[in-house]
């Protein structure tokens, strides 16, 4: 979904274009129109004269959108769409009218979107931890100047953007499944435990052979996948 972020420029472009900037990762500051006409496409029936859907992926180094830069061949038959805003299903407006009903004024795009899906899953995070990852990733990142400066960010625009979604979840079972998330140190990169201050925490013998244990699985599910030409 990263590649549907507005570009700087059209952030640049909105009135209150210091907020846009700010609040860049909101829903208001994503296409959320273009994404829609994406998952449509992706929708329709398979045809011997279907071409490749192309979508747009997102260049951390020009911090903007790359268009056509994801290839979804017609062998496709499963495909994944990960971000924030997938299960973001705002309730249907109580009239047609925005001055009577502020819902109405929601771009109905992430529901439409929403609604085409065949699953959805949701990775559930407390907004505590989720607070503590996304800040300390931002500042390792170079977003923010500080740490502080980082969780100050964190807390008024990401976490504002996390209540959104969980308030406007998809009802009537369209939830497929909720995950809790387990944080698994074992699986971090020696980068990432020495950007968390993990460095110099011992493992015990039953932990380390369990980290083991499990990327032994993943790694057999993952041959068994190749083998059977998933994904080819």
């Amino acid at each position: 979904m990263d590649g549907y972020h507005l570009t700087r420029a059209q952030l640049s472009a909105m009135p209150n274009s210091e907020e846009a900037h700010y609040r860049r990762g909101a829903a208001f500051t994503f296409d959320s129109d273009g994404y829609l006409a994406l998952v449509e496409k992706l929708r329709k029936p398979i045809e011997p004269t279907t071409n490749t859907i192309w979508a747009p992926s997102f260049d951390h180094t020009i911090k903007d959108p790359v268009e056509n830069d994801i290839a979804i061949p017609r062998t496709a038959r499963i495909v994944l769409v990960e971000g924030l805003y997938t299960a973001l299903s705002y309730p249907a407006p109580k009239t047609d009218s925005p001055s009577t009903d502020t819902k109405a004024a929601v771009p109905p795009a992430w529901s439409e979107a929403c609604n085409l899906m065949d699953e959805i899953w949701l990775i559930s995070v407390p907004i505590p931890v989720a607070t503590e990852r996304v800040a300390k990733r931002n500042f390792n990142a170079g977003l923010s100047p500080s740490l502080e400066a980082a969780f100050e960010r964190t807390v008024n625009n990401d976490m504002r953007n996390a209540r959104e979604i969980l308030e406007n979840l998809p009802v009537n079972g369209k939830l497929t499944e909720k995950i809790e998330s387990v944080e698994d140190k074992g699986w971090k990169s020696q980068e990432q435990q020495l950007a968390n201050g993990d460095e110099g925490k011992e493992k015990t013998e039953q932990q380390e052979a369990d980290v083991q244990r499990l990327k032994l699985e993943r790694m057999g599910s993952i041959a068994e996948m190749a083998d059977a030409g998933v994904g080819l």
